[in-house]
């Protein structure tokens, strides 16, 4: 079976690379979301720095919220949304995973950055002094999701249904 053709999309946050028809689209693929407007965010979401002609606002790629550049620095490769490049990201969509080992808990644990691989199918942990063996997505059994450090209202508000 032929690789399914893909065309070169620029949008507003970047170069993309998507496939021409819909029905060779990844099930884990994330459409962009939809950016804050700039007259609706006059400072940063995190540290509430106000944007002026020296401090810019920087939206991240991930929730579409608005940052100054110092809380909006994170670059990463968004695979799941088709970008070609590395997009900026806030601390809050980093994708770091604490994983802690079986005797220890989660304050213990160690600190991961979660990636999925190019073709969707191994999800891998990289860590400061440790690295996991990647783990094929299929054979994920469950995932806990734990709001620790979390504004949980704040995280109810663009929770979807």
């Amino acid at each position: 079976m032929a690789a399914p053709e893909k065309k070169l999309v620029k949008s507003k946050s970047g170069l993309r690379m998507v496939p021409v028809k819909d029905i060779h689209t990844s099930p884990f693929t994330l459409s962009e979301p939809p950016w804050v407007p700039d007259n609706e965010c006059v400072s940063c979401m995190q540290c509430q720095a106000r944007f002026d002609f020296r401090r810019r606002r920087h939206h991240c790629r991930r929730c579409g919220k608005c940052f100054c550049n110092a809380c909006c620095e994170n670059k990463e490769l968004l695979q799941r949304m088709c970008f070609i490049d590395p997009v900026r990201h806030c601390f809050g969509c980093s994708g770091q995973f604490v994983i802690p080992e079986s005797d220890q808990s989660v304050e213990e644990g160690s600190l991961f950055n979660c990636k999925l691989s190019s073709d969707h199918r191994e999800v891998s942990f990289d860590g400061e002094n440790d690295k996991h063996e990647p783990v094929q997505v299929e054979k994920i059994e469950s995932v806990q999701i734990l709001t620790t450090g979390i504004d949980t209202e704040e995280f109810s508000k663009t929770a979807l249904p």
